[in-house]
């Protein structure tokens, strides 16, 4: 007897520490796909939040729900867990004309989302217009994400806007190769970022990462198709641009416009240093190793003498094909020249066998420590 009231007293402990679980069901949410259930999902998150005891918020499995932009704020009173198991949309409708996120989690700190279902921003219709987000995190601390899946956003799929220590882990991010402005998680002013074991296939860079960002890792995770992992663009309009210690490691690339990337514009300032690529595998890829302070997507900008200063950057163990013959592509400014930059076993060949792999180098000081493929030959060297 005194062993079952144990058992009893167990259970009902690890019930207690686990928290109650609050399911949108409950709060009159219609999940047929096309009733609006934002105001459900506000009565549940408002009901979670305010639990002391490390609620659960369940998005159920097996439903769809039609979500209007709805912005869910804390802080809470503790950690806690958004289980998304079933389906969100976005209106497939021209819902706003301004700038927005669909989802929105603000100030809310040890959250966790996670879950087996997915949110689908029926962006076609918008790639051509306006600039509204998928699922956007601003000023969330301890925040984990984990195996949801972002699908068709009008604008940038995931965004982490001033947020400290966070891990993205099993993500996948679907959009058509040519959907523009698609990128897979953008991140900006944040710091301590780990993503691991993402797959992102977009029309736009799988991974920006934006000013006043430091302190990133990004592994064992695949890009492609899209624009691939890219630090910027930064010092946009003459501001000033800080990013420090990011590391890319053990990632794939196919058919992406570049691998990894660094730009920045003419005319900004700054410095940008701390970088680690290591341990990658290009697949027909148009530039694998990028760097360009002279970026400039719409072409016909001024010649400006300020840059934003790209310092540190080792590059090891790049293994794979270019669908480009030039294969490496290191261009800096003449009166801000690049400094720091170190090349060891890189190896990477045309795809089309028929041409030779290349290198152009300018303003850029820096050493080789074994193997490149391309020829590389750095200014000082």
């Amino acid at each position: 007897m005194l062993l079952l009231l144990l058992v009893l007293a167990a259970v009902q402990s690890a019930a207690a520490q686990q928290g109650k679980r609050y399911s949108v069901m409950d709060f009159h949410a219609a999940g047929d796909g096309t009733t609006d259930d934002a105001k459900a999902f506000a009565a549940t998150w408002n009901a979670t939040c305010g639990d002391s005891r490390s609620p659960t918020m369940v998005i159920p499995g097996g439903r769809t729900f039609l979500l209007s932009q709805i912005r869910l704020d804390g802080p809470c009173k503790s950690p806690v867990t958004v289980q998304l198991d079933g389906n969100i949309v976005a209106p497939n409708a021209i819902w706003t004309t301004t700038a927005a996120n669909l989802l929105t989690f603000y100030r809310v700190n040890n959250l966790t989302v996670n879950g087996s279902g997915q949110m689908d921003g029926n962006g076609a219709i918008w790639w051509t217009c306006f600039n509204q987000k998928l699922l956007a995190f601003a000023s969330c601390n301890n925040l984990t994400v984990k195996s949801i899946h972002l699908k068709d956003s009008p604008d940038k799929h995931m965004t982490l806007y001033r947020c400290s220590q966070v891990q993205v882990n099993n993500v996948s991010v679907t959009a058509p190769g040519k959907s523009p402005n698609t990128d897979g998680i953008n991140m900006a002013f944040s710091d301590h970022v780990y993503i691991s074991n993402c797959t992102i296939r977009t029309g736009d860079d799988c991974v920006s990462i934006l000013s006043g960002t430091s302190d990133v890792n990004i592994t064992n995770s695949k890009c492609g198709p899209g624009h691939g992992i890219s630090v910027g663009s930064l010092g946009g309009e003459g501001s000033t641009a800080l990013v420090e210690r990011i590391t890319v490691s053990n990632c794939s690339f196919s058919k992406t416009l570049t691998g990894v990337r660094i730009k920045s514009w003419q005319g900004g300032s700054g410095k940008a240093n701390g970088f680690l690529f290591e341990n990658l595998n290009m697949t027909d890829v148009q530039f694998p190793i990028d760097i360009d302070q002279f970026y400039c997507p719409r072409g016909n900008c001024p010649q400006q003498d300020s840059a934003v200063a790209i310092s540190d950057a080792r590059f090891i163990n790049i293994q794979g094909t270019s669908s480009n013959p030039q294969a490496i592509q290191i261009l800096c400014s003449q009166s801000v020249q690049c400094r720091g930059i170190y090349l060891d076993n890189i190896n990477l060949s045309c795809s089309r066998h028929t041409a030779r792999t290349r290198a152009t180098i300018s303003n850029a000081y820096g050493t080789i420590g074994g193997m490149v493929k391309p020829h590389v030959q750095f200014l000082g060297a």
